[in-house]
Order: structure tokens, then C-alpha cells, then sequence
């Protein structure tokens, strides 16, 4: 059983005329060579849908050199029209994601929210501070 210590918050990196849902991630993740296809676990989409990716008991694919020990989760968006990385989060992704991480917190309480930034600087994903965002949900 994998214990998991973090949870890290991605974006999609598309733009609001785009999509990504987890069967659209999981053929891109797939063509640059993840042969367990999407290496998140969860893809939270505009409309709030949470979709599944890869199972929790499977290690991800979304975050390197924390995979083993962490829950990935990817709202759709994080690019503004231009292709800058803005927070474009709509209010049902907001709420989703609240919700699934109220969830993933209290089944792992242990376990550290934050942003694939916050762990590797060189990236703007998830395109705001999750880690503040969600300090409330932080292991006590």
C-alpha cells in the first residue's frame, strides 16, 4: 500500500477554447511514451465533472521525483487565451475541487496540498497558490 504524503495540483496548460478531459490527457500522456497512459489521478473539468485517471493505488505519473508517495490532480485550464499561464479555474471547478480535496484530505490526512510549482519552480502549473489557497485542508 502506498502511503501518500502529498497531493499536487496541476493544470491541463490548455486555453479556454480548448479541452482536456482525462480520456484527451490520457492520449497525450500516451503519445509522449507514458505506457500506463494519464499520469494523474483525478481531472477536475470547467463544468466541474470530476473524472477518474489512474487509480489511487497506482503510482502516478505527474510530478517527478514524487510520484510514489503523492495523489495527482489536474483541473482543465490554467492558460489564458494568449497561452500565459492564468488561474482560469471556473466557480465549478472551484467547487469541485474543494470537494474532492475536503475528500482526499480526510482519507489521507497526512498529506501535504500543493502545487506542482511549489515542488518544481520552473513550472507555472498549476497557475495559483494551492498550497495557501487550501491551508485550512494542511495536516495539523
Amino acid at each position: 500500500m502506498r502511503v501518500i504524503t502529498l497531493i499536487v495540483i496541476h493544470c491541463s496548460a490548455v486555453r479556454p477554447d480548448q479541452l482536456s478531459s482525462a480520456a484527451q490527457i490520457d492520449t497525450w500522456h500516451r503519445q509522449r511514451g507514458f505506457h500506463l497512459g494519464i499520469g494523474y489521478h483525478y481531472v477536475v473539468r470547467r463544468n466541474g465533472e470530476i473524472e477518474p485517471g489512474r487509480p489511487e493505488w497506482l503510482t502516478g505519473a505527474h510530478c517527478q521525483n514524487h510520484n510514489a508517495h503523492s495523489i495527482g490532480v489536474c483541473y482543465e485550464g490554467g492558460l489564458d487565451i494568449r497561452g500565459q499561464p492564468a488561474d482560469t479555474r471556473t466557480e465549478a471547478q472551484k467547487a469541485s475541487l474543494r470537494q474532492l480535496l475536503e475528500d482526499l484530505h480526510r482519507r489521507y490526512p497526512r498529506a501535504l496540498i500543493v502545487g506542482h510549482h511549489d515542488l518544481n519552480p520552473q513550472k507555472a502549473c498549476p497557475s495559483f497558490d494551492a498550497a495557501k489557497e487550501y491551508a485550512d485542508l494542511q495536516p495539523e
